[in-house]
Protein backbone atom coordinates (compact mmCIF):
# COMPACT_ATOMS: atom_id res chain seq x y z
CA UNK A 1 0.00 0.00 0.00
CA UNK A 2 2.59 2.18 1.25
CA UNK A 3 5.00 1.66 -2.22
CA UNK A 4 1.36 1.97 -4.49
CA UNK A 5 0.76 5.69 -2.46
CA UNK A 6 4.92 6.85 -3.11
CA UNK A 7 5.12 5.31 -6.49
CA UNK A 8 1.65 6.86 -7.38
CA UNK A 9 2.29 10.33 -6.15
CA UNK A 10 5.78 10.40 -7.42
CA UNK A 11 5.09 9.62 -10.88
CA UNK A 12 1.84 11.99 -10.98
CA UNK A 13 4.61 14.64 -9.94
CA UNK A 14 6.96 13.81 -12.67
CA UNK A 15 4.46 13.60 -15.60
CA UNK A 16 3.53 17.05 -14.10
CA UNK A 17 7.08 17.95 -14.03
CA UNK A 18 7.92 17.22 -17.65
CA UNK A 19 4.91 18.54 -18.77
CA UNK A 20 5.91 22.16 -17.43
CA UNK A 21 9.04 21.17 -18.40
CA UNK A 22 8.22 21.40 -22.21
CA UNK A 23 6.34 24.27 -21.60
CA UNK A 24 8.99 26.46 -19.87
CA UNK A 25 11.27 25.33 -23.19
CA UNK A 26 8.65 27.01 -25.27
CA UNK A 27 7.36 29.87 -23.61
CA UNK A 28 10.83 30.95 -21.22
CA UNK A 29 9.00 30.51 -18.13
CA UNK A 30 8.29 28.48 -15.06
CA UNK A 31 11.37 26.60 -15.41
CA UNK A 32 11.44 26.72 -11.32
CA UNK A 33 8.04 24.98 -11.19
CA UNK A 34 9.09 22.41 -13.58
CA UNK A 35 12.45 21.45 -11.24
CA UNK A 36 9.90 21.34 -8.60
CA UNK A 37 7.37 18.88 -9.52
CA UNK A 38 10.37 16.40 -11.42
CA UNK A 39 12.26 16.38 -7.87
CA UNK A 40 8.97 15.65 -5.92
CA UNK A 41 8.37 12.73 -8.46
CA UNK A 42 11.79 11.61 -7.59
CA UNK A 43 11.79 11.99 -3.84
CA UNK A 44 8.75 10.29 -3.66
CA UNK A 45 10.12 6.78 -6.24
CA UNK A 46 13.49 7.19 -4.28
CA UNK A 47 11.78 6.34 -1.11
CA UNK A 48 9.09 3.62 -2.15
CA UNK A 49 10.12 0.64 0.22
CA UNK A 50 11.31 -1.29 -3.14
CA UNK A 51 12.86 1.51 -4.49
CA UNK A 52 15.22 1.28 -1.56
CA UNK A 53 16.07 -2.08 -1.28
CA UNK A 54 17.38 -1.88 -4.92
CA UNK A 55 19.54 1.05 -4.39
CA UNK A 56 20.74 -0.30 -0.73
CA UNK A 57 22.63 -2.98 -3.07
CA UNK A 58 24.68 0.10 -4.78
CA UNK A 59 25.52 1.54 -1.02
CA UNK A 60 23.24 1.09 2.03
CA UNK A 61 20.43 3.31 2.60
CA UNK A 62 21.26 5.51 -0.40
CA UNK A 63 17.61 5.96 -1.37
CA UNK A 64 16.75 7.45 1.89
CA UNK A 65 19.85 10.50 0.98
CA UNK A 66 18.44 10.51 -2.76
CA UNK A 67 15.32 11.05 -1.75
CA UNK A 68 16.17 13.53 1.10
CA UNK A 69 17.89 15.79 -1.11
CA UNK A 70 15.54 15.93 -3.51
CA UNK A 71 12.94 16.94 -1.28
CA UNK A 72 15.70 19.82 -0.12
CA UNK A 73 15.66 20.48 -3.69
CA UNK A 74 11.82 20.47 -4.71
CA UNK A 75 11.47 22.64 -1.44
CA UNK A 76 13.66 25.45 -2.61
CA UNK A 77 12.35 25.53 -6.41
CA UNK A 78 8.26 25.75 -4.49
CA UNK A 79 9.49 28.44 -2.74
CA UNK A 80 10.90 29.86 -5.76
CA UNK A 81 8.09 29.58 -7.69
CA UNK A 82 5.83 31.26 -5.31
CA UNK A 83 8.37 33.91 -4.63
CA UNK A 84 7.90 35.09 -8.37
CA UNK A 85 4.23 34.76 -8.23
CA UNK A 86 3.73 36.65 -4.81
CA UNK A 87 6.16 39.44 -7.39
CA UNK A 88 9.36 38.93 -4.41
CA UNK A 89 11.40 36.76 -7.12
CA UNK A 90 14.67 38.42 -6.30
CA UNK A 91 14.14 39.53 -2.56
CA UNK A 92 16.07 36.85 -0.57
CA UNK A 93 17.15 34.30 -3.70
CA UNK A 94 20.80 34.31 -3.01
CA UNK A 95 20.02 33.53 0.96
CA UNK A 96 18.06 30.40 -0.13
CA UNK A 97 20.50 28.94 -2.67
CA UNK A 98 23.08 29.57 -0.48
CA UNK A 99 20.71 28.19 2.49
CA UNK A 100 20.21 25.20 0.06
CA UNK A 101 24.05 24.19 -0.91
CA UNK A 102 24.61 23.99 2.95
CA UNK A 103 22.39 22.05 3.53
CA UNK A 104 23.17 19.85 0.60
CA UNK A 105 26.44 19.53 1.74
CA UNK A 106 26.31 18.52 5.37
CA UNK A 107 23.84 15.99 4.27
CA UNK A 108 25.87 13.98 2.02
CA UNK A 109 29.06 14.36 3.91
CA UNK A 110 27.46 13.40 7.49
CA UNK A 111 25.60 10.57 5.38
CA UNK A 112 28.93 8.77 4.17
CA UNK A 113 30.91 9.63 7.29
CA UNK A 114 28.27 7.36 9.00
CA UNK A 115 29.29 3.48 9.46
CA UNK A 116 27.16 0.83 10.13
CA UNK A 117 24.19 1.97 7.77
CA UNK A 118 21.41 -0.28 7.29
CA UNK A 119 20.54 -2.27 3.98
CA UNK A 120 16.86 -2.13 2.59
CA UNK A 121 14.72 0.34 3.96
CA UNK A 122 16.56 3.28 5.25
CA UNK A 123 15.34 4.18 8.77
CA UNK A 124 18.10 5.38 11.35
CA UNK A 125 15.89 5.28 14.52
CA UNK A 126 17.91 2.55 16.11
CA UNK A 127 21.09 4.27 15.14
CA UNK A 128 20.90 8.31 16.47
CA UNK A 129 22.19 7.20 20.13
CA UNK A 130 25.56 5.90 18.64
CA UNK A 131 26.32 7.88 15.28
CA UNK A 132 26.07 11.55 15.99
CA UNK A 133 26.42 12.17 12.68
CA UNK A 134 22.92 10.88 11.75
CA UNK A 135 21.60 13.33 14.20
CA UNK A 136 23.41 15.92 12.70
CA UNK A 137 21.90 14.78 9.41
CA UNK A 138 18.37 14.56 10.04
CA UNK A 139 18.75 18.04 12.06
CA UNK A 140 19.55 19.47 9.22
CA UNK A 141 17.10 18.33 6.81
CA UNK A 142 14.43 18.81 9.61
CA UNK A 143 15.56 22.65 9.87
CA UNK A 144 15.81 23.16 6.63
CA UNK A 145 12.47 22.30 5.43
CA UNK A 146 11.15 23.56 8.37
CA UNK A 147 12.26 27.10 7.28
CA UNK A 148 11.54 26.62 3.32
CA UNK A 149 7.84 25.27 4.52
CA UNK A 150 7.36 28.23 6.57
CA UNK A 151 8.85 30.19 3.68
CA UNK A 152 6.39 28.95 1.31
CA UNK A 153 3.05 29.31 3.86
CA UNK A 154 4.23 33.12 4.41
CA UNK A 155 4.48 34.12 1.02
CA UNK A 156 1.32 32.11 -0.14
CA UNK A 157 -0.57 33.33 2.62
CA UNK A 158 0.14 37.09 2.03
CA UNK A 159 -0.12 36.65 -2.02
CA UNK A 160 -3.85 34.85 -1.77
CA UNK A 161 -5.38 38.26 -0.19
CA UNK A 162 -4.53 40.06 -4.07
CA UNK A 163 -5.17 36.82 -6.17
CA UNK A 164 -8.15 35.06 -7.66
CA UNK A 165 -9.79 32.25 -9.62
CA UNK A 166 -7.49 29.28 -10.12
CA UNK A 167 -4.51 31.00 -8.64
CA UNK A 168 -6.05 31.78 -5.11
CA UNK A 169 -7.72 27.80 -5.61
CA UNK A 170 -3.67 27.10 -5.77
CA UNK A 171 -2.36 29.25 -2.96
CA UNK A 172 -5.17 28.08 -0.57
CA UNK A 173 -3.94 24.10 -1.44
CA UNK A 174 0.04 25.15 -1.34
CA UNK A 175 -1.19 26.60 2.61
CA UNK A 176 -2.73 23.53 3.08
CA UNK A 177 0.05 21.81 2.19
CA UNK A 178 2.58 23.49 4.05
CA UNK A 179 0.29 22.83 7.53
CA UNK A 180 0.79 18.86 6.69
CA UNK A 181 4.19 19.49 5.91
CA UNK A 182 4.59 21.07 9.16
CA UNK A 183 2.81 18.63 11.30
CA UNK A 184 5.12 15.78 9.41
CA UNK A 185 8.65 17.59 10.98
CA UNK A 186 6.83 17.85 14.09
CA UNK A 187 6.03 14.33 14.03
CA UNK A 188 10.10 13.62 12.69
CA UNK A 189 11.51 16.14 15.78
CA UNK A 190 9.48 13.82 18.17
CA UNK A 191 10.56 10.80 17.23
CA UNK A 192 14.33 11.82 17.22
CA UNK A 193 14.00 13.06 20.58
CA UNK A 194 12.17 9.98 21.21
CA UNK A 195 14.65 7.55 19.89
CA UNK A 196 17.99 9.76 21.59
CA UNK A 197 16.10 8.84 24.78
CA UNK A 198 15.60 5.36 24.70
CA UNK A 199 17.78 2.88 25.92
CA UNK A 200 16.98 0.60 23.63
CA UNK A 201 15.37 2.41 20.62
CA UNK A 202 13.31 -0.13 18.01
CA UNK A 203 13.35 0.61 13.74
CA UNK A 204 9.78 2.07 13.09
CA UNK A 205 7.90 0.16 10.63
CA UNK A 206 4.52 1.20 9.13
CA UNK A 207 2.19 -1.43 7.78
CA UNK A 208 0.47 1.24 6.40
CA UNK A 209 0.58 4.70 5.46
CA UNK A 210 -2.44 5.42 8.30
CA UNK A 211 -2.15 2.27 10.37
CA UNK A 212 -1.01 4.57 13.47
CA UNK A 213 -0.44 8.39 14.08
CA UNK A 214 3.24 8.09 14.06
CA UNK A 215 2.83 6.67 10.43
CA UNK A 216 0.41 8.96 9.54
CA UNK A 217 2.76 11.76 10.41
CA UNK A 218 5.82 10.15 8.82
CA UNK A 219 4.02 8.66 6.16
CA UNK A 220 1.01 9.67 5.42
CA UNK A 221 0.85 13.33 5.59
CA UNK A 222 4.37 13.88 3.45
CA UNK A 223 2.58 11.69 0.50
CA UNK A 224 -0.57 14.14 1.26
CA UNK A 225 1.35 17.20 1.26
CA UNK A 226 3.28 16.45 -1.86
CA UNK A 227 -0.16 15.81 -3.86
CA UNK A 228 -1.73 18.85 -2.70
CA UNK A 229 1.65 20.93 -3.67
CA UNK A 230 1.40 19.35 -7.12
CA UNK A 231 -2.47 20.42 -7.57
CA UNK A 232 -1.68 23.94 -6.26
CA UNK A 233 1.08 24.55 -8.54
CA UNK A 234 -0.91 22.97 -11.49
CA UNK A 235 -4.31 24.50 -11.07
CA UNK A 236 -3.11 27.81 -11.53
CA UNK A 237 -2.14 27.10 -15.29
CA UNK A 238 -4.96 25.53 -16.17
CA UNK A 239 -6.83 28.58 -17.32
CA UNK A 240 -3.62 29.23 -19.82
CA UNK A 241 -3.76 25.65 -21.08
CA UNK A 242 -7.32 26.13 -22.21
CA UNK A 243 -6.37 29.63 -23.66
CA UNK A 244 -3.61 28.16 -25.40
CA UNK A 245 -5.86 25.55 -26.68
CA UNK A 246 -8.03 28.52 -27.96
CA UNK A 247 -5.45 30.27 -29.62
CA UNK A 248 -4.06 26.47 -31.74
CA UNK A 249 -7.71 25.48 -32.78
CA UNK A 250 -8.09 29.71 -33.97
CA UNK A 251 -4.48 28.85 -35.97
CA UNK A 252 -5.92 25.56 -37.76
CA UNK A 253 -9.03 27.70 -38.58
CA UNK A 254 -7.43 30.51 -39.74
CA UNK A 255 -4.54 28.69 -42.31
CA UNK A 256 -6.59 28.17 -45.21
CA UNK A 257 -7.34 31.95 -45.34
CA UNK A 258 -4.56 33.48 -43.97
CA UNK A 259 -2.76 31.06 -47.15
CA UNK A 260 -5.15 32.47 -49.37
CA UNK A 261 -4.29 35.88 -48.53
CA UNK A 262 -0.66 35.62 -48.54
CA UNK A 263 -0.36 34.35 -51.69
CA UNK A 264 -2.47 36.71 -52.91
CA UNK A 265 -0.56 39.77 -50.92
CA UNK A 266 2.76 38.77 -50.20
CA UNK A 267 3.66 42.02 -49.08
CA UNK A 268 1.17 41.29 -45.73
CA UNK A 269 3.83 38.51 -44.64
CA UNK A 270 5.58 40.01 -41.57
CA UNK A 271 9.78 40.30 -41.66
CA UNK A 272 10.00 39.90 -38.42
CA UNK A 273 9.61 35.86 -37.48
CA UNK A 274 6.43 35.23 -34.81
CA UNK A 275 7.13 34.90 -31.46
CA UNK A 276 8.11 31.87 -29.07
CA UNK A 277 4.54 31.59 -27.63
CA UNK A 278 1.73 30.39 -29.51
CA UNK A 279 -0.18 33.43 -28.78
CA UNK A 280 2.31 35.23 -30.69
CA UNK A 281 2.00 33.34 -33.81
CA UNK A 282 -1.45 33.36 -33.04
CA UNK A 283 -1.45 37.42 -32.89
CA UNK A 284 1.00 37.51 -36.01
CA UNK A 285 -1.50 35.17 -38.24
CA UNK A 286 -4.50 37.55 -37.13
CA UNK A 287 -2.23 40.71 -38.28
CA UNK A 288 -1.73 39.19 -41.76
CA UNK A 289 -4.97 38.30 -42.29
CA UNK A 290 -6.52 41.68 -41.65
CA UNK A 291 -4.70 43.21 -43.63
CA UNK A 292 -4.74 40.57 -46.27
CA UNK A 293 -9.17 41.21 -46.28
CA UNK A 294 -7.98 45.16 -45.86
CA UNK A 295 -6.32 44.69 -49.24
CA UNK A 296 -9.34 42.43 -50.81
CA UNK A 297 -11.93 45.04 -49.99
CA UNK A 298 -13.47 42.80 -47.28
CA UNK A 299 -15.20 46.04 -45.41
CA UNK A 300 -16.14 45.20 -41.22
CA UNK A 301 -20.02 45.63 -42.39
CA UNK A 302 -19.82 42.55 -44.79
CA UNK A 303 -21.36 39.50 -43.74
CA UNK A 304 -18.92 36.59 -42.75
CA UNK A 305 -20.29 34.12 -45.89
CA UNK A 306 -19.95 37.60 -48.27
CA UNK A 307 -16.44 38.06 -47.02
CA UNK A 308 -15.53 34.55 -47.71
CA UNK A 309 -16.99 34.29 -51.03
CA UNK A 310 -15.14 37.64 -52.00
CA UNK A 311 -11.79 36.08 -50.96
CA UNK A 312 -12.39 32.75 -52.96
CA UNK A 313 -12.94 34.60 -55.60
CA UNK A 314 -9.83 36.80 -55.80
CA UNK A 315 -6.84 34.68 -58.12
CA UNK A 316 -3.86 32.90 -56.09
CA UNK A 317 -1.44 35.35 -57.54
CA UNK A 318 -1.03 39.19 -57.50
CA UNK A 319 -2.70 41.13 -60.33
CA UNK A 320 -1.69 44.85 -61.48
CA UNK A 321 -5.06 46.21 -61.02
CA UNK A 322 -5.74 46.15 -56.90
CA UNK A 323 -9.07 45.89 -55.29
CA UNK A 324 -10.25 48.70 -53.42
CA UNK A 325 -8.83 48.85 -49.53
CA UNK A 326 -11.37 48.75 -46.50
CA UNK A 327 -10.69 50.89 -43.52
CA UNK A 328 -9.66 49.31 -40.50
CA UNK A 329 -11.54 48.27 -38.20
CA UNK A 330 -10.76 48.06 -33.87
CA UNK A 331 -8.56 45.14 -32.76
CA UNK A 332 -11.26 44.03 -30.20
CA UNK A 333 -13.38 42.62 -32.89
CA UNK A 334 -10.98 40.81 -34.95
CA UNK A 335 -11.29 37.38 -33.18
CA UNK A 336 -14.90 36.72 -33.42
CA UNK A 337 -14.74 38.48 -36.78
CA UNK A 338 -12.03 36.21 -38.63
CA UNK A 339 -12.89 33.37 -37.17
CA UNK A 340 -16.67 33.85 -38.85
CA UNK A 341 -15.36 34.26 -42.17
CA UNK A 342 -12.11 31.60 -41.88
CA UNK A 343 -15.28 29.26 -41.23
CA UNK A 344 -17.11 30.21 -44.14
CA UNK A 345 -14.05 30.35 -45.87
CA UNK A 346 -13.73 26.68 -45.20
CA UNK A 347 -16.98 25.64 -46.25
CA UNK A 348 -16.49 27.57 -49.61
CA UNK A 349 -13.37 25.70 -50.52
CA UNK A 350 -15.51 22.67 -49.95
CA UNK A 351 -17.76 23.56 -52.76
CA UNK A 352 -15.19 25.13 -54.80
CA UNK A 353 -15.20 22.07 -57.39
CA UNK A 354 -18.90 21.47 -57.81
CA UNK A 355 -19.08 25.41 -58.61
CA UNK A 356 -16.03 25.06 -61.13
CA UNK A 357 -18.06 21.87 -62.77
CA UNK A 358 -20.97 24.04 -63.97
CA UNK A 359 -21.90 26.07 -66.82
Amino acid sequence: MIDILFVGVGLFALFAGIWRAVRARRTGAGAGLAISLIALGAAFCFLSNRAQQFESEIYPSLGRLLSNLATMVAAYGIGLTVAEISGTRDRGRRTRLVALGVALTVLVVTFFSTSGLPRGIGVFDELYRTHPTLVVYVFTYTVYLGFAVLDIGFMAAVTIRASGGALRAGLALLLLASAFAVAYLGGKVIATIRALQAEHPVKALCRGPFSTLPCTLDVGFPAVSVLLIVLGLTIPAIPGLAASRRDARTLRLLRPLRGHLTRRFPEIVRIDPAGPSRRERLLTAMSETNDGLILAGVTPDLPPATAARLVRDLPDEPSETEPPTAAAEPFAADVARLRAIARAYRRLEGTRAPDAAGP
